[in-house]
């Protein structure tokens, strides 16, 4: 019996790992998510990839490539330059 005794602490060491980095968490909210959706998706696999680590981030993102697109304006009046056109 204390052969698997390293495969149980190597586990158990990998899920302590996983808690820590937040993967379980994540997880957990996805497949909660997924439990509570009233229509079923046809690809479970796929609801799970699509939902998997946007928490909101897409409003950071929208914020983000504004700050951009504000900056690069800035610069290019700094430089003495005609502002970059949208495209």
């Amino acid at each position: 019996m204390s052969s698997y005794k390293p495969i149980d602490s190597k586990r158990e060491e990998f899920r302590r790992y996983l808690e820590r980095a937040g993967v379980m968490d994540a997880l957990t909210k996805v497949l909660v998510s997924l439990y509570e959706e009233p229509d079923k998706p046809e690809d479970a696999l796929e609801y799970v990839r699509k939902h998997l680590g946007t928490d909101g981030g897409e409003d950071e993102l929208e914020a983000a490539k504004a700050r951009i697109a504000e900056l690069e304006v800035e610069n290019a009046m700094l430089k003495g330059e005609a502002p970059p056109t949208e495209g």
